[in-house]
């Protein structure tokens, strides 16, 4: 008798129920707590109420931007964001202030256009997309006494509050070194584990899914070392150090991933240097004596020369400025206005002003009576609109589950607790728990409407739990409908413009590669034409990660309902081409340092790649960049 097959749940619906893991971030949880909550009670004991319910939105919006990484790094983060927030909030409180109904409407459409075109560029530019709309939103429907500068200051004095004490209050139980460094000392020493678990993986089904890891860690390291000051002539010695460290991780992870492409196990000797680096990276303290791995093949000398160039590079603590994306203005500027950038601007703009007109429609409609708080509908729809921020589908039903749980909590606390006391206690829990509910945006949409309702209540309006719940599910239906409508030109432009991004760095890599194949290159030992070694690993990372990015849009592009997702289809398995592709140069440039040529294993591995990839390329209808038809 056969077994009934499992169920499987549509790709949209498994990803409204997954929810991210990992340690409770009790530092964030420490700085929420002392953000939005004290910022409202001091505006509250001297009197200016309605300032301070602005300065704890702006805590609020930053702490949902502050994510584990360095302190350098969080001031671009949280500060960019915050900064488009206070101009958004000055737009939005002049023209609420000045314009009718319709020409708002225009106004707020044409911001959502540039927000959403902006946003397509990466994280940040993501996060102060975001605040630009919401505050923009908030300026023109809040009615505040306060002119808008005034507005404006308080929301970035709410912002500043939360980024000073993430560069100010210690991690528990970071106490090696300077405790400033914490962040990036965990992103480098996370490289090394990386590193030693991807040779422990090599030979195994697991060595993919590691590889992938010790990208995600480079990534992150990449990320925390390239804030502010952290520059290649680094002002103290801990910064020196952390850069020699970064730098001498590349090496390895070049020599780890071609041992795990030959497809070969390797003993466990050979991940106990590695190990012992992020040992000492944590501790801050010297390496002392590394293991050294066999020599018997190509990818094991070049561990053996890293592990011997790390050793020397963590007692000599130089390092070269090997963090920097290869990014341009151009890149940028090709990014926001190109086909993704356009159509990630286009679905946020007219989402953001169907919204702002329904709610001036409802707004001046006397039937549908008393609406203060029109503003609602749209500042809902900018995190439902967005499609780097999660699937559409996913979003809205997050969103719908957890306003109704969040507005129902708190009308049962704002039966029982004291005014105002009680509920900026509650604000105070709010932003406690933002950090960790973060990993699932229902819970992160309930504890963001207790704070907001909260804020509302202070601010002296009544309660307003089920406006609230009305507000979201009609913000739900118009982003659903809106979001679906077909659109000017090829649909699925984000994805299409993240995988010619990840065609062009890998193009660029296996190029310099091949160059140096082709002049018959010959270095000994990872010192050897330092300047050409920093190059090629420069392309190495960048080619990665733009695979990675990729990656990420199209995982998101395959969870949309099935109308949207058809527009991505087959993507998944170019970027995979991508992956083998910059896996198997990665493996040739070991080689050729070792032997100064190309054996005919590597030579007719990237030619199968390559036939491969013209052959994908064809059949998604994917203008990618002309790769070598042979090597």
């Amino acid at each position: 008798m056969s077994r009934p097959a499992a169920l499987t749940l549509p790709p949209w619906l498994a990803h409204a129920l997954r929810a991210q893991r990992g340690p409770v971030p009790w530092n964030a949880v420490l700085r929420g707590a002392l953000s939005a909550g004290p910022l409202l009670l001091v505006a509250v004991l001297v009197d200016r109420t309605h300032l301070g319910v602005v300065a704890a939105i702006a805590a609020m919006l930053a702490g949902i931007n502050d994510r584990p990484g360095s302190r350098r790094a969080s001031v671009r983060r949280l500060g960019v964001p915050a900064l488009a927030g206070a101009g958004g909030l000055l737009v939005g409180t002049y023209a609420g202030e000045h314009v009718g109904a319709v020409t708002l409407t225009l106004l707020l459409t044409l911001v959502g256009l540039v927000a959403g075109s902006v946003s397509a560029v990466g994280p940040v530019a993501s996060g102060a997309g975001t605040q630009l709309l919401v505050a923009s939103a908030i300026g023109a429907g809040m009615p505040l006494p306060e002119p808008g500068w005034q507005r404006a200051l308080a929301f970035v004095v709410g912002a500043g509050w939360l980024l000073g004490l993430r560069l100010v209050l210690p991690t528990p139980g970071a106490f090696a070194g300077d405790f400033r460094f914490d962040g990036e000392r965990a992103a480098v020493a996370a490289v090394y584990d990386a590193v030693a678990e991807l040779l422990d993986a090599a030979g195994s089904p697991e060595s993919t899914s590691r590889r992938a890891a010790l990208t995600a860690a480079l990534d992150h390291a990449q990320d925390a070392l390239a804030g502010p000051r952290l520059r290649r002539y680094a002002s103290s010695s801990a910064e020196r150090r952390l850069h020699a460290q970064y730098a001498a991780a590349l090496p390895l992870a070049e020599a780890a991933t071609a041992l795990a492409w030959t497809g070969e196990a390797l003993s466990g000797r050979a991940s106990e240097g590695p190990r012992r680096l992020a040992e000492a990276v944590r501790a801050g303290t010297h390496t002392g004596p590394l293991p050294a791995p066999s020599r018997s093949a190509a990818g094991l000398r070049a561990l053996d020369d890293a592990l011997l160039h790390a050793a020397e590079a963590f007692d000599r603590g130089k390092g070269s400025d090997l963090h920097t994306r290869r990014r341009g203005v151009r890149d940028v500027l090709r990014t926001a206005f190109g086909a993704g950038g356009r159509e990630y601007g286009l679905r946020v703009a007219l989402c953001f002003g169907a919204s702002v007109g329904v709610a001036q429609a409802l707004h001046h409609a006397r039937w549908y009576g008393d609406h203060p708080h029109w503003y609602w509908l749209p500042a809902t729809a900018v995190f439902l609109v967005k499609p780097d921020l999660g699937p559409l589908a996913s979003r809205v039903l997050n969103r719908a589950a957890g306003t109704v749980l969040g507005a129902l909590l708190f009308a049962g606390f704002a039966a029982v607790l004291p005014r105002p006391e009680g509920l900026i206690a509650l604000v105070a829990l709010s932003g406690a728990l933002i950090p960790v509910a973060t990993r699932h945006f229902a819970a992160q949409t309930a504890v963001v409407t207790l704070l907001v309702l909260s804020l509302v209540m202070v601010g002296g309006e009544p309660q307003a739990s089920a406006g609230r719940i009305g507000e979201t599910l009609l913000a739900c239906a118009i982003v659903l409908i809106v979001g679906h409508l077909p659109m000017p030109g090829q649909r699925g432009g984000g994805v299409r413009t993240r995988l010619v991004a990840a065609s062009d760095a890998a193009h660029a890599y296996l190029a310099h590669v091949l160059r140096e194949s082709d002049a018959h290159v010959l270095r000994v030992g990872v010192g050897g034409d330092s300047d050409a070694r920093a190059v090629r690993w420069t392309l190495r990372r960048e080619a990665y990660r733009t695979l990675a990015e990729a990656r990420t849009a199209i995982a998101l592009a395959a969870a949309e309902l099935p109308a949207l997702a058809r527009h991505s289809e087959g993507t998944d398995e170019v970027v995979a081409l991508l992956e083998r592709l910059v896996d198997t140069t990665t493996a040739c440039a070991v080689h050729l340092d070792d032997s100064g040529r190309l054996t005919r294993r590597h030579t007719e591995r990237l030619n199968e790649l390559l036939d491969e990839l013209a052959k994908e390329r064809e059949r998604v209808g994917l203008r990618l960049p002309e790769l070598p038809l042979a090597v």
